[in-house]
């Protein structure tokens, strides 16, 4: 991500791109239900529009259609917050195929994928907000570029260890011993494969909603059966749990503006130190030998641009907002180096909203968004402002 290309994308006042010439809108895409539900074609239909709590329909799945694994699946009324239920799933069969290659690897691939080299199941829920439509195309998108990046490392999956040449040419006889001390495993794809996926489907989302005119966001929260074992993959605050007799064990973490608070407090941190300009240093200056306390290339370019704040909010984090009356008193706070708290004497600039206020289920990014990572949100905008939170936001799941 280059520099030029960040200004332009997220920084007030920064250079304008070159004006496209309009497209024509797509469709918006229709609401459903979950494919897997009985009778959940396209379209709201007259039972699924009601506000009524009790007057949406319960369905279930199609008869000789049993969900994998014989699992089951059950809603939660939205509380009459929308018109619609926001949220989806998807389930099925992973069929993950070996494609022959030409004589160059970088040939694309035959039409035709005949043999079938792994099988697997795959399990997701989406909670969307600010709309139905990321949910929906989350839904029908992510386990199409989950397959998509298993089957281009397939060949190391099925491995008993992965090799350092998908191909399986060596170019060091010690390829393997490096392989080993990294302690790269099979499993390591398959991790590496649910990251990449859930970055395409972003990207698939980001485009669909501009390109329909539509909104929305949504959380993500993956399970995956292959070569049996059980990868969970979560981007937001969904949970994830393993019941085993007495036994209640996590599979996933919250993603919360509380729980991320470093990472996203350092997005927006301002260098305490001066920067010395490189072209305005001669070689025999002190500032040329002294070795940098820190290394720019190295930080998140959004590191060095605290106008993603627009002037609005202050990165800091106090236990309370601030007041007029507290200007001049040391109050706690705390900032994006520190896990534990201080003391700062409070300036007029602490006044302004918190990055993140609240605690707990009610913590906020920008005083709008309750999660810090999942799909969608690319226009999303603090209110009465041209703020956009998706520079704070990742697509990237644990897994």
């Amino acid at each position: 991500m280059s520099a030029g290309w960040f200004r332009r994308r997220f920084l007030p006042g920064g250079p304008l791109p070159a004006p496209r010439p309009p497209r024509p809108r797509a469709s918006p895409v229709p609401y459903r239900r979950p494919r897997f539900l009985r009778g959940s074609g396209s379209g709201s239909g007259p039972a699924d529009a009601p506000r009524r709590p009790d007057a949406r329909p319960v369905r279930s799945p199609a008869r000789g259609r049993a969900l994998p694994w014989n699992a089951g699946y059950a809603e939660i009324i939205n509380a009459e917050k929308s018109e619609f239920n926001e949220d989806q799933a998807a389930c099925g069969q992973l069929c993950i195929r070996r494609c022959e290659f030409g004589a160059e690897e970088d040939q694309e691939w035959l039409a035709l994928c005949s043999e079938e080299l792994l099988t697997g199941h795959y399990w997701a829920l989406f909670d969307g907000h600010g709309g139905p439509a990321a949910a929906i195309l989350a839904a029908n998108t992510l386990h199409s570029c989950l397959r998509r990046q298993l089957e281009a490392v397939v060949e190391g999956v099925v491995a008993t260890r992965p090799p350092m040449h998908l191909s399986g040419h060596c170019v060091c006889t010690s390829d393997p011993q490096f392989v080993e001390e990294k302690g790269i495993r099979a499993e390591d794809l398959v991790i590496g494969a649910l990251e990449s996926a859930f970055q395409e489907c972003d990207e698939v989302i980001g485009r669909e909603l501009e390109a329909s005119g539509q909104v929305g966001g949504c959380t993500a929260l993956v399970a995956v059966s292959l070569q049996g074992k059980l990868y969970v993959a979560n981007a937001g605050d969904s949970r994830a749990i393993l019941v085993r007799k007495d036994e209640i064990r996590p599979l996933s973490s919250e993603f919360t503006p509380e729980t991320e608070r470093q990472r996203i407090q350092q997005l927006v941190g301002v260098l305490q130190r001066e920067a010395v300009d490189p072209q305005l240093v001669s070689p025999q200056s002190p500032e040329a030998t002294r070795e940098p306390d820190l290394c720019l290339a190295s930080l998140p370019e959004a590191f060095v641009y605290p106008e993603l704040l627009a002037g609005e909010f202050t990165r800091l984090e106090f236990p309370r907002r601030l007041k007029g009356d507290d200007l001049g008193q040391k109050v706690l706070f705390r900032d994006h180096h520190m896990r534990g708290w201080s003391y700062k004497c409070v300036e007029k600039s602490d006044l302004k909203y918190p990055l993140i206020h609240g605690q707990g289920r009610q913590a906020r990014l920008l005083g709008t968004l309750a999660v810090s990572r999942g799909l969608g949100d690319h226009q999303l905008r603090v209110l009465d402002t041209n703020i956009q939170l998706k520079p704070f936001l990742l697509s990237v799941p644990q897994a």
